[in-house]
């Protein structure tokens, strides 16, 4: 059998498992990307785990306990995402005095050696992260999603019936809930809720006058988070990355509406739902979507789930539309984000606008 040393990392004497050069790779590669998203800080905590020998020696034999051999297998199951998350969590929960100080200081002397400790201090956090994947619930993507929306509502002339799947705690389940600023052009939504989501905008306007509102929503995750377990939250806030403040208090306005609210996300396989709840109702758009989700099925499962999806809108009519609302990575385009739409019975399908993945920015092309 092949020694696992050899598969995820090379062998030290004594048994440890260090992380070799393309893992180291995967780290830094990661680091680029927080600072190209407006986190140097989290940048910076994540390229030592590919500079600092010490570091890399510490995580090495926790990432010998997943299956990420190389950079890619690295990247593609987000895990130097995990494991600034495991730091961001020691930071949220006080559990970690050291690594506090270092995140307060917010400057490279004595970080990585912060870092360190924090490993040998907390491993049983570190390989809790690891053994898990990410679960963000980014709730400005509702600033792209609403577009799509009102689209619905304006074109349909009904209300809306809205099925998220890939939900974590259902915090874009509430996207009429929060107010909306399309720069200084036009305003949408409650003002009275105490979440306002706005950002660049650019193109035409989506239809803002649309007589919109939603009638029944229901939202699945393969495992759900829930607002009102303290956990859960914590676990969500250590995916925002540390130096990103004001995501991270729109994280927690979310979760206080959702609570509010009464979300629940309900725990079942997004194909199986999808094929059990997606189907035409007379008197209102049946909406399914989801937001940087479709990346995580397999192919397998992502074929059902558009088999499912297209089963449904065979089924609809003009008094019983159903429409596909879907903000995920553009095919051909690296880094870009589309928000799309597929509306049946016509089964037109079109692209809405451009968006990055937390929604900072959209791009309005309809």
């Amino acid at each position: 059998m092949l020694d696992r040393r050899l598969r995820v990392g090379a062998g030290r004497p004594g048994g440890a498992v260090v992380l070799n050069p393309s893992q180291r790779d995967a780290f830094t590669w990661q680091a680029n990307v927080c600072r190209h998203m407006g986190a140097p800080f989290s940048g910076a905590v994540i390229s030592l785990v590919g500079s600092d020998d010490a570091l890399a020696d510490a995580l090495g034999d926790l990432v010998s306990e997943t299956d990420a051999g190389d950079a890619r297998a690295l990247l593609e199951g987000n895990y130097p995402v995990r494991v600034l998350a495991a730091f961001h969590y020691l930071v949220l929960t006080q559990a970690d005095r050291g690594l506090m100080a270092a995140y307060d200081r917010r400057v490279d002397e004595g970080l990585a050696e912060a870092l360190r400790a924090a490993v040998a201090a907390h491993p049983d956090v570190f390989r809790r992260y690891l053994a898990s994947a990410p679960q963000t619930n980014e709730v400005k993507r509702s600033f792209c999603l609403v577009g799509g929306f009102l689209t619905l509502a304006a074109e349909t002339g009904l209300p809306l019936r809205c099925l998220e799947i890939g939900a974590s705690a259902g915090l874009n389940m509430n996207w009429d809930l929060y107010a909306y600023r399309f720069g200084d052009r036009a305003r949408w939504g409650p003002t009275d809720r105490g979440l306002t989501l706005e950002g660049g905008f650019s193109g035409p306007l989506p239809p803002v006058d649309a007589d919109c509102w939603v009638v029944d929503r229901a939202g699945c995750d393969i495992n759900p988070l829930r607002a009102d377990d303290p956990e859960d939250a914590l676990r969500l806030q250590s995916f925002v990355w540390a130096d990103q403040h004001e995501r991270l208090e729109r994280l927690r306005a979310a979760l206080v509406l959702a609570r509010t609210a009464g979300t629940v996300v309900e725990r079942a396989d997004a194909v199986a739902w999808t094929r059990d709840r997606l189907r035409p109702v007379t008197g209102v758009t049946s909406v399914l979507y989801h937001s940087i989700f479709f990346q995580y099925l397999g192919p397998d499962a992502a074929e059902a789930l558009v088999a499912a999806i297209a089963a449904a809108g065979a089924a609809a009519t003009p008094s019983a539309p159903v429409a596909w609302l879907r903000m995920e990575p553009a095919v051909g385009a690296a880094g870009a984000v589309e928000l799309r739409m597929t509306l049946w019975p016509t089964g037109q399908d079109r692209r809405l606008a451009f968006t990055d993945p937390h929604g900072g920015s959209v791009s309005w092309t309809a």
